[in-house]
């Protein structure tokens, strides 16, 4: 359904363009192509961060605009992967970015695609898809109750691109923020996507963002059992 919305596919594929001619014009003064390859990289990943970030926290909230967040209540299938299921399609929705940046890359801005690793750089995106696609269900179920969950998720868009290192180097942060960037799993996954390009070996980030966005699907599932159970108890679910 996300796939054949022309206001989705289409936002998804020129949106991010306008990040992505930002940090090319940016970084192409240097004259550096690995810089410039760099920084074409991380806004392919911003591309699919944006296209969780706000869709995610309003998920739930579209479900029950449709009415029919009390049937995949109800259904037999868990609710945590019938959510999990929704937030990465949204995920891999933003594919649809990765591709249109980098091959404006390519035409417009001259950024070199040749990638030294290409069958561990394919990992590394499918990797970082996952893991953006469980944050996106933690933050699904943990701004439910707000009304204006969306916002929420729009907010966060810019301090996760800085945070992630998506295009100013983590090492670059004031010291006391480069916890909170090590605790995110695009940091380590757009890591590995580099190294992978680069000839490195990008195992251990992308070990690292496997990982992570493990945790963070597990306590997405616990905190969305917790507000099914309070919602049952409470008979808050439609919010009516």
């Amino acid at each position: 359904m996300l796939a054949a919305d022309a206001f989705s596919g289409i936002l998804q594929i020129v949106w991010p363009l306008f990040f992505a001619t930002t940090a090319f014009l940016m970084f192409r003064i240097s004259g550096d192509h690995e810089l410039v390859f760099y920084a074409g990289l991380g806004a392919t990943v911003m591309g699919i961060w944006s296209s969780v970030a706000a869709s995610s926290s309003s998920a739930l909230q579209r479900e029950r605009w449709l009415g029919t967040l009390e049937l995949i209540v109800s259904a037999p299938m868990p609710f945590a992967l019938v959510l999990s299921s929704i937030t990465t399609a949204m995920a891999t929705i933003g594919l649809y970015s990765m591709v249109a940046t980098l091959i404006w890359g390519w035409l417009v801005f001259g950024m070199s695609l040749h990638i030294v690793q290409p069958i561990a750089f394919g990992c590394a995106v499918v990797v970082l898809v996952f893991a953006i696609a469980m944050i996106g269900f933690l933050l699904s179920v943990t701004v439910v109750r707000y009304r204006s969950a969306w916002a929420i998720g729009s907010l966060l868009e810019c301090p996760v691109w800085l945070l992630c290192g998506l295009l100013v180097p983590v090492a670059l942060l004031p010291v006391w923020v480069r916890p909170l960037s090590y605790v995110l799993p695009p940091t380590w996954g757009v890591r590995a996507m580099r190294e992978a390009a680069s000839g490195t070996s990008p195992w251990v980030s992308l070990l690292v963002c496997a990982v992570l966005g493990g945790a963070y699907a597990l306590m997405a599932a616990l905190i969305g059992r917790s507000l099914l159970k309070s919602a049952r108890r409470q008979a808050t679910l439609a919010l009516t």
